[in-house]
């Protein structure tokens, strides 16, 4: 409005901001974009290396480098550069790590998923599958069932199946559940050199192989099954495990079936990046 003034009445500045009840000083003002590449770039540097460090701590850590933008505009580029933690972090992790990069899943048993699924029996009695595949070959390595699954169970069953591969995973993504930051699966992994990777809470996005396994086990298994006791259930996964494994082609192996995409890669691991 003031430079409407000055141009269409040739009045003077001073004059046109008095009369639209403009500061001068709000007149003369220019914005100019700052450039957040360094302090984005310094961000992640601290985030990666000090990977529990939250905002306050990395804000603290830049005023002593000599940063001198405030904590608004800290903030809001701790928060566009997706850094910001999980504001409770399971007792006793010692192998959970929030702010990892997802692995290259190009390698068999380099990655593995976990997640539970509930059903019910003819009665209406509750029981609960757990869950574990290879976010490479999609193999499904096992489906334990039970009424009352607890950490114990959980570390029995991953034993049983680094026995029968021969060799432990890097890396085991899983949600927050209490059976997967239990002081037994977390002295487990430990002890293993297995890093848990905990999914953030309401984000079921970050374990996309098991959520995807997840919904072809309950289409294809639990809702055409009618289950009449435990036993039962253990049965009938089973059947459907062998038949995922060795039978049900995977679209995104080239419809190979996992246990042939894995013998593939074990006799020509060459081929391995083509098959993909």
């Amino acid at each position: 409005m003031a430079n409407w003034l000055v141009s269409n009445y040739r009045v003077s500045i001073q004059r046109a901001c008095r009369c639209v009840k403009l500061v001068r000083a709000m007149y003369y003002y220019k914005h100019h974009r700052r450039d957040d590449t360094l302090l984005t770039m310094r961000m992640k540097e601290i985030a990666n290396t000090r990977v529990r460090y939250g905002f306050r701590r990395i804000f603290v850590l830049l005023k002593r480098e000599g940063f001198s933008d405030n904590h608004k505009r800290v903030y809001r580029i701790y928060k566009a550069s997706g850094l910001n933690l999980r504001t409770k972090r399971p007792r006793r992790s010692r192998s959970a790590d929030h702010r990892l990069e997802r692995l290259d899943t190009q390698a068999i048993n380099k990655v593995w998923s976990m997640d539970f699924v509930q059903d019910a029996l003819f009665n209406g009695e509750r029981f609960r599958v757990l869950t574990v595949v290879d976010n490479c070959s999609k193999i499904c390595h096992g489906l334990l069932a039970g009424k009352s699954l607890k950490g114990i169970d959980v570390v029995k069953e991953l034993s049983r199946i680094c026995l029968v591969e021969g060799c432990f995973p890097q890396r085991i993504q899983c949600d927050n559940g209490s059976e997967f930051i239990s002081k037994e699966m977390d002295l487990w992994a430990y002890s293993n050199g297995v890093t848990l990777d905990f999914s953030r809470p309401g984000k079921p996005t970050d374990n996309p192989y098991v959520e995807s396994f997840n919904g072809k086990f309950r289409d294809e298994c639990l809702s055409v099954n009618w289950f009449l006791s435990l036993d039962d259930v253990r049965r009938k996964i089973e059947d459907f495990r062998w038949e995922y494994n060795h039978f049900r082609p995977h679209s995104t192996l080239n419809d190979l079936t996992p246990k042939e995409f894995v013998n593939l890669h074990h006799e020509t691991p060459e081929t391995l990046l083509s098959t993909v």
